[in-house]
């Protein structure tokens, strides 16, 4: 999707009705990478004097940012096709098994 396009679907979205704060309480890790990209940012530390360090340390929080909001959507997601699942007519997840199994074949002489 074109930066074009997705710019448009969020004016046009009800996520827009939320300001990023609100949306970011829903999403803790993001959050928490975002703070921490502004410290770099912001050279919180003072230990940032050159370009490259700070490139360096962007690129790192970057990838950690990547990691992180990745494997809390994935959680989500999973957690959404789990829920759909359950919701399902018919399907007990939670019930004990009544099956005893197989009976055992008798041994050929």
């Amino acid at each position: 999707m074109s930066d074009r396009k997705l710019f448009s679907v969020i004016k046009n979205s009800s996520i827009r009705e939320q300001s990023l704060e609100e949306r970011l309480k829903d999403l803790p890790e993001l959050r928490a990478s975002i703070e921490r990209m502004l410290a770099v940012v912001e050279n919180s530390a003072g230990d940032v004097e050159k370009a490259a360090t700070a490139e360096e340390h962007v690129t790192e929080e970057l990838q950690q940012m990547g990691n992180e909001v990745l494997h809390g959507w994935a959680q989500r997601q999973e957690q959404k096709k789990e829920e759909k699942y359950n919701n399902k007519r018919g399907v007990n997840r939670k019930g004990k098994k009544n099956s005893t199994g197989s009976p055992d074949m008798e041994k050929s002489k």
